[in-house]
Order: structure tokens, then sequence, then C-alpha cells
């Protein structure tokens, strides 16, 4: 472990290495601070109280972003305080004796006093540090991040290195996750796959008595103060802040950053008679979204894109919520109907030929929801309940997740046949969404599964802290989860292993022979200073389409 002394002799090198400088950010994030602090300031000068944050990283460019407070009462949300000027610079060095570039934009009352400067000039596969200051004759600076461009794109990278996490809930939990993934400064980039936050009242879920902190505002969040009031909440928490300081970000939504179960014309928990107009919410969630994270808005003000590592990866990023058609019916026959989608006409056909023109040697898919299909065996009462919960499925138990791919079956069917047809190999699927992790094939007739061949695989990654089925038990972890994975992979032999009981996160490793994941619980959700432990690595090998265990993770 490394001591606040190591570090600080670290910090105090006179002329520190690359090497050096490296240790030392790990060592800082992995102590629970963000990469470097602020100096202090009076109380009612401007502050940066948020972090700083890069995303969306390109071989010759990266996104920054931060947040301003300019007075004490220009709180997220408030729509108070003055605009500001913010400079940033980006500098090849911590100690900013070799800056690369600089620029100012303007901190405003109307983005809620946020900032992003979309950096461009960078050279290929290089980390930089950057930072924000306001003011001339005495500047407050921010803290400094770290973050790190792609390699060229037509450049034979060696190896690419991701973070993956979803479901951050605030009140079930500290994000420590995040905290460990600040140390790993191996890493190319963070994926997170969505729920960065969560819009319910605080005390709903989880319930009061296991909420470990309690969300600003208390109320279900509508409005647009609202949803930035939350994610200013969400941007102050410290290993939050060590990963943003560390790491550029990729990132995408699931349905909590607008309502439970979101579709384009409604939420399973929005109610129009009491919450206005779905439009208008979604309009003020989006706003606050693309306001308070490091990610550029692609057409239509959406989040599907693409972003490239080289020959290596393309990774495909989805939004599974825009343009989706309501839910079906648990157990109906309407999820087979060809005029429902979940990507929408227009972002299907972008992906399957993003997919069919990649000449890099994989294609990672970031998706928010499960594409695996999932059938139930006969499992006892008191495990089909929490599970229903997660899943989206009836107490009953009706093998249908209406709410993941399995509830838009055509649209399912059309991608793996595009897979199949085009002879795309090494098609990856990174997900998260149900707290749970999985290995999986993504057979083309689960049915007759292994008989028939798989298209592609798919690593899902379990929550950073939202309610897994231990929790919803109320019992310890891995005492009766275990009967129900037996029973689930027993119905679902596509299906290679599956966690029901951790929080943590993945660290997806890609080189050209193989794409690895290897999965990371944490000791305990409701500890802030939680440790983290290996779980289990499986990977892909190129032109397999399978997945198998590996016995060690990639070091």
């Amino acid at each position: 472990m490394t001591s606040r002394t190591d570090l600080q002799q670290a910090l105090n090198s006179v002329a520190p290495s690359r090497r050096t400088v490296v240790k030392a950010a790990a060592a800082t994030a992995a102590l629970g601070a963000p990469l470097a602090a602020a100096p202090a300031h009076a109380a009612d000068a401007p502050a940066f109280h948020h972090g700083v944050a890069s995303g969306d990283p390109l071989p010759d460019g990266v996104l920054l972003w931060t947040r301003v407070t300019p007075a004490p009462d220009a709180v997220p949300g408030s729509g108070k305080g003055p605009d500001t000027e913010v400079r940033w610079e980006i500098a090849e060095d911590k100690g900013f004796s070799r800056v690369v570039s600089r620029g100012s934009t303007t901190a405003r009352a109307a983005s809620d006093h946020t900032v992003k400067a979309d950096v461009r000039g960078l050279r290929q596969a290089t980390t930089y540090y950057f930072r924000f200051s306001v003011g001339d004759a005495s500047p407050v600076h921010s803290p400094v991040g770290r973050t790190r461009t792609t390699p060229a794109h037509d450049a034979s990278a060696h190896g690419v290195r991701f973070g993956v996490v979803s479901c951050a809930n605030w009140e079930a939990g500290y994000f420590s996750a995040y905290r460990h993934l600040a140390a790993r400064t191996e890493l190319d980039a963070v994926l997170h796959l969505g729920d960065y936050l969560y819009e319910y009242p605080s005390g709903e879920y989880p319930r009061a008595e296991n909420v470990v902190r309690q969300h600003e505002p208390r109320h279900e969040i509508v409005t647009l103060a609202d949803y930035r009031t939350r994610h200013g909440v969400h941007k102050t928490d410290r290993d939050a802040q060590a990963m943003h300081a560390t790491h550029p970000v990729i990132a995408i939504w699931d349905d909590h950053e607008f309502a439970d179960n979101a579709w384009q014309g409604g939420a399973g928990n929005h109610s129009p008679e009491t919450e206005g107009a779905w439009a208008e919410r979604v309009a003020a969630a989006k706003q606050a979204y693309f306001e308070w994270m490091p990610v550029r808005p692609s057409t239509e003000g959406t989040v599907y894109r693409r972003v490239r590592f080289g020959k290596l990866a393309d990774l495909h990023l989805l939004d599974l919520r825009s343009f989706r058609s309501q839910q079906a019916g648990t157990g109906s026959g309407a999820v087979d109907d060809p005029d429902r989608t979940l990507t929408g006409r227009a972002q299907l056909d972008w992906l399957k030929s993003g997919l069919a023109s990649s000449d890099a040697a994989w294609k990672l898919v970031g998706t928010s929801v499960m594409i695996s299909p999932v059938a139930f065996g006969a499992l006892p009462a008191h495990l089909l309940k929490p599970l229903a919960k997660l899943l989206g499925l009836p107490q009953e138990g009706i093998a249908i997740n209406v709410d993941q791919w399995d509830g838009y079956t055509d649209d399912r069917r059309e991608l793996i046949s595009h897979l199949r047809d085009n002879d795309i190999r090494n098609t990856v699927f990174l997900t998260g969404d149900i707290h749970m992790a999985w290995a999986n094939d993504v057979p083309v007739r689960a049915a007759t599964y292994p008989l028939s061949p798989s298209a592609a695989t798919e690593f899902v990654v379990t929550s950073v802290s939202s309610d897994n089925i231990d929790d919803l038990l109320g019992v310890a972890p891995h005492t009766v989860s275990l009967a129900a994975a037996t029973t689930l992979k027993a119905a679902n032999r596509h299906v290679k292993w599956l966690d029901m009981d951790s929080h943590g996160y993945g660290v997806l490793d890609v080189t050209a022979e193989r794409s690895q994941m290897d999965y990371y619980a944490l000791s305990d959700r409701t500890d802030p200073d939680a440790t983290s432990s290996w779980v289990r690595s499986y990977r892909t090998l190129s032109g397999t389409q399978e997945v198998e265990r590996v016995r060690e993770p990639v070091r």
C-alpha cells in the first residue's frame, strides 16, 4: 500500500520522470483524492467544487469539462451567479511547463456554469494533463486532470484497456469502484454503460432503512433544476472526482438518467397527470446530462456514436432509450412484432453499416441492456420475486425480459443475421443495467445452442452500488443465489458464467489475439473505503465467437 509520505516524495521530486508522475497519480487516486487538489481561496471567491473531467477521446483531441461556482449561492440548478470567463490549458507534464494548448470559454447560468473545451491538435496515443482557472491577478485553479488521446485511426495499436462500469445509485452505497479504477493508470478510458445516476425520491430505491446517503433533491427529479442538482451532487463524490480526473470517460445513458423503463413516448416511472409532459422531462434530463457529462452529443441530441482505437478496436455506442417502442406486455407476442423497435431504424442501420465497414480487429458494442436471450427454468418462489424486479418480469415468471433485447426480438434477429450474413467476426457486446455479472455467447438460435453457432459474445458488468438479488432479499452475499444461477445456466446454455451477488466493475483488455474481461468485486458497498478483489476472468479468442474462462486476470 502506498503511504502518504511516499506520495508526497513523488510529487515533490525536482525533475519527476513520466513513470514517477504516473505512479504519483495512481497513488493519489488510490488514496481517494482527486489527482491534484486546488489551492484554498476565500469563501466568496469562484471555486471548482465539482472537479474536472475529460471524455470522448480522439487521436488528435479530447473533450475537457468542469463546473465553476462563481459565487456561494450559485449552486447547481439555482440559475444564480454571473457569467464567468474560464481559462483552460493542457500540457504534456503535470507541472504545466510544457503547455501545448490553451484557450478560454464562458461559464453561464444558462448552462448551469458548466463548461466544455473540445481541444484539438494533440498527438495521438499520448497522456496529457489539464486544468481550468478563473481570474487574472490571483487566479483560482481547478484540480489537475489527466487524460489520454486514442491511437491514430490507421495505427496498429498493440492493446487497449478499459474500465467498465454501470448503475451507480447514490443512496445504495459508495462509489468505491470508481476509486479503484482511478488507481489503474494503465487504462486508456473508462466506459460507463448507463445509470450514472437515479431519478427516484429519497428512500424509494433502496428502501429508507437501507439508505447510506440521501439524494438531493429529496424528491423525484423531474425539472431541469432537479436533474442539474442531482448531477451536481454526484460530481462531489470523491471517488467520482478521482475517476474523472484520471481517465477520459466514454459514457452512454440508460433509463435512470431519465426515468425507470424509459421509452420514446414515456416511462414506467412517469405520470403525465402529476409530472407533466414526457417530452419536457426528457428535454430537461438530456440538457442536464450534456451539461454535466464529458460527452459530445451526436445526431438528434443522442449518445450513439463511435470511438476508434486504431486498427485494433471500433467502439460502437448505442442509445437504447430515445427511439425505442413502448415495452410489450410480458408474455405477449408483441415482442416479435417487426414494427416495434429497440434501436430505431436509423440507429440500427448506422450500427449495421459501421460493423460491416469496420476494418478493426474487434467490433465492440456498448449496449445499456443485455442482448443475450434469457429463459427461466423452474425457480423457487422466493428467488423469482427479486429476479423479476431486476429483469423487469412479472412475479409469475414468464420468460421474457421485455426491457432488454428480449422484448424487441426482431431488432435482435436482424442484427444477428447481419453479423452472420456478412461474416462479421470478433463482435463483443459490453453491457450493464441488470446489476449482475454475466459472460455469454450470443446464440443464433438459443433453443438449439450449442448445436447451432454463436454470432458474438457479451460481457455484462454488475452494478457499482445498485441493489442486486441479495440486497433485495436482505441476505448475506452468495447464500441463496447459487441455486438461481445454476437454474438459469441450465436453461440458457449460452450463459457461461453468472454472478448475481457482487458489486464492482470490469476491466476489458483487448489485443489482436483476444478480448478479456476481468471481473472485480467490492468488499462492501456501504463502506467508503471498500477494498476490491478479482473474481473471475473470461475471454473470447479472435475468430471464435465464444467465451472461455481464464484462470487469472491480465496483469
